[in-house]
Formats: structure tokens, sequence, C-alpha cells
């Protein structure tokens, strides 16, 4: 498959985050912390309302005040004033999914905070707010949320400060060291050593604003894991995703179809799943636009189907199971219903035609040859 089919198709081959929703790649390493407390997962997430099937997909999405209820629920469970710091000790700047991998391959360590800014409200919480204010000294990261009404508390902080020191020590190497850190949380004085440790700086609690700082110098330092080429293929991926602003619940079901056909389990209880939302709920906000899971399956697969037969490189059983077709077969009967056309013969005609705009524009060149 080219890489092509974001342009060739109004949109991409992947869902984005609902405007209170992040990706459940903050949860990576849940699982296996609770377990480790000698509880069960499963009964906590479920009474805050999330699936445990969802939460083993990092690129499926949650519920923020949601994320932040269970951190909290688990920080009183566990009687761990630091819960979400022992979270973010188990997971690694990969978190942020495309977005870090942009960021090493950023040039210097301001494209890659720009990039990060920019993107990680596109990406994985649309709720962000990030930006970076720079001193002559000093420079700051700072971040919070759009939303008051998002839920609030220490642990979804905890997780977050350090997931974004793991992020700048990832990019800044070994040269980077964090001056200070603010935190809008309110800490308990005998936690106050350890989260200096583990923060490596000194630190600030009930901050009016999240903040990591940093000496401003280091702005210009050059990334170790650079990539030109990487940067541009991202940046220019994720711009179009910013651009595209595609939130709408039929477009995020589009998205999702799109990315999921060739796995073979594309159903409208996996888009479920992946979007955060039951499939009742689901159906019910497409009937309001008139519409059915199966409508905008259908329309996908003649989409891509006509793109895939006119690129004219793979074969029918390659296109069939791209499209979620156990056989080339099924594909053609459904093509045929679709189009009155079969695969191979809309192939060839589409073909032909093409060789007929190259000759005549072939032709034209000549005449205007012939002229001069």
């Amino acid at each position: 498959m080219n890489g092509n089919f974001f342009y060739a198709l109004e949109g991409p081959l992947y869902p984005m985050p609902g405007r209170r929703q992040m990706r459940t790649a903050n949860f990576a390493g849940f699982a296996d912390l609770i377990r480790n407390r000698g509880s069960d997962p499963r009964p906590i997430l479920e009474r805050h309302g999330l699936d445990p099937r969802a939460i083993r997909d990092p690129d499926s999405y949650i519920d923020c005040k949601s994320m932040v209820e269970v951190f909290e629920y688990c920080s009183a469970l566990f009687n761990d004033s630091l819960f979400g710091l022992r979270l973010a000790e188990r997971q690694d700047a990969d978190v942020y999914g495309c977005v870090t991998a942009l960021c090493r391959a950023a040039s210097n360590f301001r494209e890659a905070l720009e990039g990060f800014i920019k993107y990680i409200p596109v990406i994985h919480a649309p709720v962000t707010i990030l930006e970076l204010v720079e001193g002559s000294q000093t420079a700051e990261l700072r971040w919070g949320i759009r939303r008051a009404d998002l839920g609030s508390g220490n642990q979804g902080n905890y997780q977050a400060v350090l997931l974004n020191l793991k992020l700048l020590r990832l990019i800044g190497g070994c040269r980077f060291r964090p001056s200070y850190v603010n935190l809008w949380v309110d800490a308990r004085r005998k936690d106050l050593p350890e989260i200096e440790d583990k923060l490596g700086c000194r630190f600030h609690d009930k901050a009016a604003t999240n903040a990591i700082a940093f000496p401003a110098a280091l702005l210009d330092q050059p990334v170790a894991s650079s990539s030109p080429l990487l940067y541009r293929l991202l940046d220019g991926y994720l711009d179009r995703l910013k651009a595209a602003r595609r939130t709408t619940i039929v477009e995020r079901v589009e998205d999702y179809v799109r990315g999921a056909l060739a796995s073979g389990t594309c159903s409208i209880q996996c888009c479920a799943r992946k979007l955060g939302t039951s499939v009742r709920t689901l159906q019910a906000n497409l009937s309001d636009h008139g519409l059915k899971f199966s409508d905008i399956l259908e329309k996908q697969r003649i989409a891509l189907a006509r793109i895939y037969l006119e690129e004219g490189a793979s074969s029918l059983d390659d296109i069939a199971a791209l499209l979620g077709y156990s056989e080339a077969s099924s594909f053609g009967r459904a093509f045929k219903r679709w189009t009155g056309s079969t695969p191979q013969r809309y192939r060839k005609t589409t073909a032909a035609a093409g060789r007929s705009a190259k000759a005549l524009l072939g032709g034209a060149s000549v005449s205007e040859e012939a002229r001069v």
C-alpha cells in the first residue's frame, strides 16, 4: 500500500481523538502496576466506565475525566500519594506516539519542542494546552488543560510531568538538566524529597502553571537522532491532520474504517472500542446523521477499491484482502454490485483512459514544439 491515500481520500487512515478524549497509551503499564499491588485492574477500570480491552490498544481513546478519576481512585485505594509518578516510571516517552518520533527526528531542541507543542493536541489529547516561554537565561515548557470540568487531581499531573521530562531527556540527551519544576499539585511535605529525587531538580508545588524549566541555551542544541527526511514526512502528515479537523462522528468512523479494513477486524464493535464509546451510542450517533456503520463501510470500500484498481500495482487477491474480503470472488461480486463492472474490466478501462490522456498530452507537446 502506498502512502498517498491521505491525499487521495478526504481524510487519514486513522481516527483522531474526540474533544474530551486522549489516547489510552497513558495507561501503558497500568495493569501490571495494579497486579503488583495484589489487585485486579478490571473492576477498577469498569468502575469508572472504561473497557479493560480498550487499554490494550494504545491508539484507542478514552474519556480524559475517567482517566483522572481512575488515577485518583488508585491513589486512595493503595494509600499511595505518588501513584501517578509510580505509573510514569513504568512508561517512556513513546506514550506520545508519532509525536515522539517527530521530536526525535527534529534538527534541534527548539524544533522538537515546537513540534511537540503543535501536535500533542492533535494526536494525543485535544484538551492539552502547551507553550514554550523563553527568558534570557531560562526557558519553560508549560502545559495545562482547556476545560475545568475534566476533573483534577495530583496523580494526572504527576504522571504528565515525569513523561514530559522523559521526552525532554530523550531529545536533549545527556546535556539536558531541568532547572526546576512547577506543578499544580498539593504535595505532602514528607513526599517532597522523593519527588525531587525522581524529577532530578528543585520542585515547587501549588504552582499557578505547570512548567519544566531548563537553560535557554539548550534550545539551539542539535538533536542526536535528527533525521530531516523523517521530520519532513511526519510534519507534513501531522500538519494535514491538524488542518483537516476531522472531528465529527461520521468523519472519525470513516477514518477508522479506512485504517482497519486490511486488518480483517473491521467491525462496529471494534470501532466503538477504538473511539471510546459503546456500540449502542455509536449506532445512535450515526443514526442522527441518517447513516449506519455498514453504509460507511461500503462507501470506503468503494473508494479504496477504485484507487487500488487505478494504481494497477496490486493483484485482485491482494485488493480483496486489503478491503477485508477473505476471497477475491467476494470482492468481485461486491464491486460489480457497486459499479456494474467487474474489477478486471474497470482496471482495463481506466488504464486505457490513462494511456489516451497521455497520448493527448504528448500530441499537444509536439504541436507546441512545431509552432515554436
